[in-house]
């Protein structure tokens, strides 16, 4: 099923919409879902750091209230010195909880928009999931991170860092495989239930193994479990130019609820 603008809108758009209460709610389970190894704060700012992987949701400053815009030059420089100490690059995520200004003076001072995403959420207490084939979670942390990096394609190298942010998720989590004897892993994912709200971090399939039902298949899993464990509403994050998975989670009843990017520094000449 395609989406529709009723189902995205635009990001200038949800400025007009009061959402910030639910945005609030999402960033704090989604930081339990995907912690950092480093978390400090300036002000309201979040500033998440983690040197052995480099997700930008695990190194990037946060900030946290529409309002706070107090010394924006002077703090900006000093979480500078800190992604400089961890060897990454700076970058700031914008949600709907940025303050306008901060905004404004990172556009003034030449700094770029990227990889916009997309939150949605979705009812499970009223969800129809599909009728087909249950998968039950794994607790083997470094089996599932194995199959993750195969299926996703990731550097080896990456294991360790991965294996300690998901060992570090503190609320319920389901670690979900679906593998062949001879092929190996096809598709996993990962669902962090936190009292009513449940996550699902990523649904990954192998390239050579799509179009093959293995996303609705293992994503029907991790719900009905959430589900099972008194989820009221699940919860996830989709870039917002990936057409296949918006069109799978639109298909499952999840919705827009905000949208954030990241803002990263004009490369010095």
């Amino acid at each position: 099923m395609a989406t529709t603008g009723a189902d995205i809108l635009p990001m200038h758009a949800q400025s007009t919409i009061n959402k910030l209460p639910l945005v609030r709610r999402l960033e704090a389970v989604g930081f339990r879902a995907w912690p950092a190894s480093s978390v400090q704060y300036d002000g309201s700012w979040q500033i998440r750091l983690t040197a052995g992987h480099p997700s930008k949701r695990l190194n990037s400053v946060v900030p946290l209230d529409p309002s706070d815009h107090r010394d924006l030059e002077i703090r900006l420089a000093k979480a500078q010195r800190k992604f400089e100490a961890y060897g990454r690059p700076m970058v700031v995520r914008e949600t709907p909880l940025a303050s306008p200004k901060l905004i404004d003076l990172l556009r003034e001072h030449g700094w770029t928009c990227f990889d916009e995403t997309i939150v949605m959420t979705a009812n499970l207490v009223d969800l129809e999931l599909p009728d087909m084939l249950d998968h039950l979670p794994s607790h083997d942390v470094g089996r599932f991170v194995d199959a993750s990096l195969v299926v996703d394609q990731a550097d080896p190298a990456l294991k360790p860092a991965l294996a300690e942010v998901v060992s570090g998720i503190k609320p319920p989590s389901g670690l979900f495989v679906i593998e062949d004897a001879e092929a190996g892993p096809l598709a996993t994912t990962l669902c962090v239930q936190d009292n009513d709200l449940a996550g699902v971090m990523s649904v990954a399939v192998s390239p050579q193994h799509r179009r093959k039902g293995l996303g609705v298949e293992i994503l029907t899993s991790a719900l009905r479990w959430a589900r099972m464990r008194s989820a009221k509403t699940a919860w996830l994050q989709v870039s917002a130019d990936n057409a296949p998975a918006l069109a799978l989670y639109v298909r499952f009843g999840f919705r827009e609820a905000y949208r954030y990017c990241y803002w990263q520094p004009p490369r010095a000449a």
